[in-house]
């Protein structure tokens, strides 16, 4: 095989393996409602919310979480502000006092 063709191989798949690291939506472009209305029809997503950090957030009322774990009420950074979403966690304990 050519040079040619091995370094138009190599950049190719360089060139796709960086597309495919975008591709992941960041709550930081998005608005509140759009970031909601992305988890509501995909009922499940994972989402950046920061430089190197991202979360699965699930839709309130579903079955995307597994036992024990339910959703529970997070924040993300919005371009608009603060947004309300919901992600899998284990509930606390209800211990009497």
């Amino acid at each position: 095989m050519p040079i040619g063709k091995i370094a138009f191989c190599a950049a190719a798949m360089i060139v796709a393996a960086t597309d495919f690291a975008d591709a992941r939506p960041d709550t930081h472009t998005m608005t509140c409602a759009q970031t909601q209305a992305l988890i509501q029809s995909r009922h499940a997503v994972v989402l950046t919310t920061g430089a190197n950090t991202y979360e699965r957030y699930v839709r309130q009322f579903g079955n995307e979480c597994d036992a024990p774990y339910v959703p529970m009420v997070d924040y993300v950074p919005a371009r608009d502000g603060q947004c309300m979403v919901y992600r899998c966690e284990e509930p606390a304990p209800m211990v009497p006092d």
